[in-house]
C-alpha cells in the first residue's frame, strides 16, 4: 500500500501542520479578549494636587492630562 493512500485517509485533525495554523490565531484572539478584560475595568484616578510636588510632578501632571476627557 503506497504512503500517498495512507495520508489521504488520515482526518484533518491527525496532521501536526493544522495544529500550528490553527493555535496562531487562536493565541492571537485569546490575548486580544485578555487585553480588552484589562481595558474594560477602567483607567487610574488622577493623582491628587497634594502629590505633584518633587522630582515627578512634570509626568504626573502629563499623566493627568492624558487620564482626563477632552470638552
Amino acid at each position: 500500500m503506497p504512503s500517498d493512500s495512507i495520508q489521504a485517509t488520515t482526518p484533518w485533525w491527525r496532521h501536526p501542520m493544522v495544529w500550528l495554523v490553527v493555535a496562531g490565531p487562536a493565541i492571537v484572539v485569546l490575548a486580544g479578549f485578555a487585553t480588552w478584560a484589562l481595558a474594560a475595568r477602567g483607567s487610574d484616578q488622577p493623582v491628587s494636587a497634594e502629590s505633584r510636588t518633587g522630582s515627578l510632578a512634570p509626568a504626573t501632571q502629563a499623566r493627568n492630562h492624558a487620564a482626563t476627557a477632552h470638552r
